[in-house]
């Protein structure tokens, strides 16, 4: 994300762990920790899917197959706050704006615009309806919460609310198997331009032979292993924000981005399709 206030540790040869992600080293914490690795549950569960046609019903889970832990060790810090229990989404995907023609739906709840966690579920629609078929699952979010539409500015350390598709998908793991375009981090010189007064803000960039601007986001962090770029601010607005992403969860709030635990994120990457349009929409229960 952007123009932050606090100074970001420089990420060398050797790659340090990220806490949170998403945004300006100089806006926010991405508090370093000592490298271990973590071996995350290769298991998860989702509901079996559901037909849906005016709401979105909660459905009894089934197991999903074991899905392979990224190559990137992360450790799991200590949360301040507690989580709350992953419900179904309330939002009906039928009635959400901006959705159009996509036969897939990512929806991020909030309970409010103060919390830094969120419901994931993820919904695709084929010839008899909406069916449900990953989630619920929690989320984390923006360490400020979601910004109310309209609102999100670079450095604010919230999750701006709306209907996006995706870009390009990214990791400094090897490819999932996604179905987007794939781009690999291969090292430090890779890094996403988050100043607002750089002729390249809110652009993938490569040092080696572009400039990214003052205090640009690194991407060679174990919290960027897999992700997708949200294409938050396409039009690169400066100072409206930037560097939005749906990566690999750190165990704690991000700076503006949706994190997942890599044996869900991972499953979900591998499900978006560019040709059925992907949308996810972001926002608070009941707004």
């Amino acid at each position: 994300m952007r123009a932050r206030s606090v100074r970001r540790a420089a990420v060398g040869v050797a790659l340090g762990l990220v806490a949170a992600a998403c945004g300006n080293s100089s806006a926010h914490a991405h508090a370093s920790t000592t490298t271990r690795r973590a071996t995350p549950s290769t298991t998860t569960t989702a509901p079996r899917s559901t037909t849906i046609r005016a709401r979105v019903a909660p459905s009894s889970t089934t197991t999903v197959p074991p899905t392979a832990a990224p190559t990137v060790a992360t450790t799991q810090p200590t949360v301040a706050t507690t989580p709350p229990t992953a419900a179904p989404s309330s939002l009906l995907v039928t009635r959400l704006d901006a959705v159009g023609s996509a036969d897939q739906v990512i929806a991020v709840d909030a309970a409010g615009y103060g919390t830094s966690y969120a419901t994931l579920t993820a919904y695709q629609r084929g010839a008899s309806g909406w069916t449900q078929v990953f989630g619920p699952w929690t989320a984390n979010i923006g360490r400020n919460g979601v910004a109310p539409p309209g609102t999100k500015r670079e450095g604010d350390g919230r999750t701006p609310s709306g209907t996006y598709g995706f870009d390009f998908m990214f990791g400094v793991n090897p490819n999932p198997g996604v179905k987007f375009p794939f781009r690999a981090i291969t090292g430090t010189n890779i890094v996403w331009d988050d100043d607002p007064a750089s002729a390249n803000y809110n652009e993938w960039i490569n040092t080696n032979t572009a400039s990214a601007g003052a205090g640009p986001e690194p991407m060679y962090v174990s919290a960027y292993g897999s992700g997708a770029v949200i294409a938050y601010n396409d039009a690169r607005t400066p100072g409206l924000g930037s560097a939005i992403f749906l990566h690999v969860s750190s165990g704690r709030s991000t700076a503006g981005c949706v994190a997942l635990p890599p044996n869900e994120l991972l499953p979900l990457l591998r499900w978006l399709d560019p040709a059925r349009r992907p949308r996810i929409v972001i926002g608070v229960l009941g707004s």
